[in-house]
C-alpha cells in the first residue's frame, strides 16, 4: 500500500472543494471522487488477492516438501505412471534399488523395467489401466543397472483425476526377500504368542484349582470316608465268617454251629455283604472320576472331544467352588437329569468353574446370595447360563470383561485371566461366551457351543 499510483497521490494532495489539477467543476468532482473510491476498492482487492496467492503458494511449497519427505522416507519402491504406462515419477528407493537415475526412469515404459515374464504381467497391469481394478501381490523381477535382477512383490492401484477419470496407476513394491524375513519374524512372534496363551491357560487352571482346592478335598473326602467305613465293616464280617468256617471244618456239632451262626449274625452278613461291596466299588469309582477330572482340569495337553454328561459336569464344577467358599451361596439348578454332548470336557469344566467362582466372588457381602444355573439344548447347540443376584456389570466395564488381566478384585485376589481364558476355551469349541445384566438384577453369563463339536 506504500507504493501508491501517481494519480492517487495527486488526488490526495488536492483541495477537497475542487481538483485544480484536473480542472473539474464541483459537480464533476463528485463523479470523479466516486471513480477514485471504486479504484481504491479494486486496488485493495488486488492487494488481498496477492496476499492470498502468496499464502497459497507457501502452502503448496510446504505440501510439496512434505510429499517429497514422505517419498524420500519410504523404503518401498513407488512408481507413478500415466494412462499409457509411461513413468511420470519415482521415489528415491526406486532409484537406489534399480541403480538407474531418475532422469532416465521418467518417460520410460513401465514394462521395460521387468524381465521377460510372459504376457501375464502386461495383462494384469493393462487390466488395472483399462478397468481401474487394483492388482495385489504381483511378483516380478526388476532389472538392475549393470545386470542382475531383484524379485519384487507389486501392488497396483488406479489413479483418478478430480473428475474421476482414470489418468494412470500407482505401483508400490517391496523386495520379496524383505517380505519373507517379515513373514518369518511374524511366524516366530505368532508361535511365541501361542505358547504364551497356552501358559496363561495352564496358569489360570492352577489358580482356579488353588481357589477350589477345599471343595475338591471335601468332594474326595465323602467317597473315601464311605469306602473306609465299608472296608471296616467288611473286615468285621470277614472275622465272623472265618470263625464260623473254622468251626465247621473242626467238626463242631450241628446244634453248636447253629448257635454260633446266630451269635455271629452270619445270615445278616450274607444279606449285607453284597451291598457293602457294591457301595465300596461305587465310592472307589467316584474317587477315580474325581481324580480324572482333576488330571483333565490341570493338564496342559490339548484335549480331544469326548462324549460326557454336561449336567453331571456342571454339578461337579459347582460343588468344587461352593464347598470352598466361606459364605456359601444358594445354588438353583434348571437342568435335565442327563444331557450328553461331544466336546472337550476339561475345557468346559474349567469354564464353568471360572464362571461360578466369579459369581461367588461378586456375591461376597450380598444378603441372601444366590446363583442360578440353567442348561438346555437348543437345536444343535447347548446353552448354559450362570446368573448371580449381585450388582451386575457396570456399563463402563461391559466391553472390558473378557480382556486379559482385567479384574475388579483387589490386588492379590485375582489374576484377571479367568474370563479371558474362558472366552478363548469356548471359542476354541466353536462356541461363544457373552455377558449381560439381568432385568431383575445381577449379571448373566451365557455359554453357547455345539452339542457335537466333532462336526465342526
Amino acid at each position: 500500500m506504500a507504493n501508491l499510483p501517481s494519480w492517487k497521490m495527486q488526488i490526495d494532495r488536492a483541495a477537497p472543494g475542487r481538483i485544480p489539477a484536473l480542472g473539474l467543476a464541483p459537480a464533476g468532482e463528485e463523479a470523479w471522487i466516486e471513480v477514485i473510491q471504486k479504484m481504491d476498492e479494486v486496488y485493495k482487492d488486488l492487494i488481498e488477492s496477492q496476499t492470498l496467492l502468496e499464502q497459497q503458494h507457501a502452502a503448496l511449497r510446504e505440501a510439496q516438501q512434505f510429499i517429497g519427505s514422505v517419498l524420500g522416507s519410504m523404503t518401498d519402491v513407488l512408481i507413478a505412471c500415466d494412462a499409457r504406462g509411461r513413468i511420470q515419477q519415482v521415489n528415491p528407493a526406486m532409484v537406489q534399488l534399480s541403480g538407474i537415475a531418475e532422469a532416465n526412469l521418467v518417460g520410460a515404459a513401465i514394462l521395460d523395467l521387468f524381465e521377460d515374464e510372459g504376457d501375464a504381467i502386461a495383462a494384469r497391469l493393462g487390466d488395472c489401466l483399462r478397468s481401474a481394478h487394483s492388482v495385489a501381490d504381483l511378483e516380478v523381477h526388476m532389472r538392475q543397472n549393470g545386470g542382475g535382477e531383484t524379485p519384487l512383490a507389486l501392488n497396483c492401484s488406479p489413479r483418478l483425476d478430480h473428475r474421476g477419470k482414470l489418468v494412470g496407476i500407482v505401483i508400490v513394491g517391496r523386495p520379496i526377500g524383505e517380505l519373507r524375513r517379515a513373514y518369518s519374524e511374524l511366524d516366530v512372534a505368532h508361535q511365541k504368542l501361542t505358547r504364551t496363551q497356552q501358559q496363561l491357560v495352564v496358569s489360570e487352571k492352577m489358580a482356579a484349582l488353588g481357589r477350589v482346592v477345599a471343595g475338591v478335598a471335601h468332594e474326595l473326602n465323602n467317597p473315601i470316608s464311605f469306602v473306609f467305613g465299608n472296608m471296616h465293616a467288611l473286615k468285621r464280617y470277614g472275622v465272623a465268617i472265618t470263625a464260623y468256617l473254622d468251626a465247621t471244618h473242626n467238626g463242631t456239632d450241628r446244634k453248636s454251629l447253629d448257635a454260633l451262626r446266630e451269635k455271629l449274625k452270619i445270615d445278616s452278613i450274607a444279606v449285607d455283604i453284597e451291598p457293602l461291596i457294591e457301595g465300596t466299588l461305587e465310592g472307589a469309582e467316584r474317587v477315580r472320576a474325581i481324580v480324572q477330572d482333576l488330571r483333565r482340569f490341570s493338564s496342559s495337553q490339548r484335549e480331544m472331544p469326548e462324549t460326557f454328561d454336561v449336567t453331571r459336569l456342571i454339578r461337579t464344577a459347582v460343588d468344587w467352588v461352593v464347598r470352598a467358599e466361606r459364605v456359601k451361596p444358594a445354588v438353583a439348578f434348571d437342568m435335565p437329569d442327563q444331557l450328553d454332548v461331544v466336546a472337550r470336557k476339561g475345557y468346559l469344566h474349567q469354564v464353568i468353574v471360572n464362571l461360578v467362582d466369579n459369581a461367588a466372588h461378586v456375591l461376597q457381602g450380598v444378603d441372601d446370595p444366590r446363583i442360578e444355573i440353567s442348561c438346555r439344548r437348543e437345536s444343535k447347540e447347548v446353552v448354559i447360563k450362570v446368573r448371580d443376584n449381585g450388582t451386575g456389570v457396570s456399563e463402563a466395564h461391559m466391553d472390558q470383561v473378557f480382556e486379559p488381566f482385567f479384574t475388579t478384585k483387589p490386588i492379590g485376589q485375582g489374576t484377571g485371566l479367568g474370563l479371558y481364558v474362558s472366552y478363548g476355551l469356548i471359542k476354541e469349541q466353536h462356541g461363544d461366551l457373552t455377558v449381560a445384566n439381568h432385568p431383575d438384577g445381577g449379571a448373566v453369563f451365557t455359554v453357547r457351543f455345539p452339542a457335537d463339536v466333532s462336526d465342526g
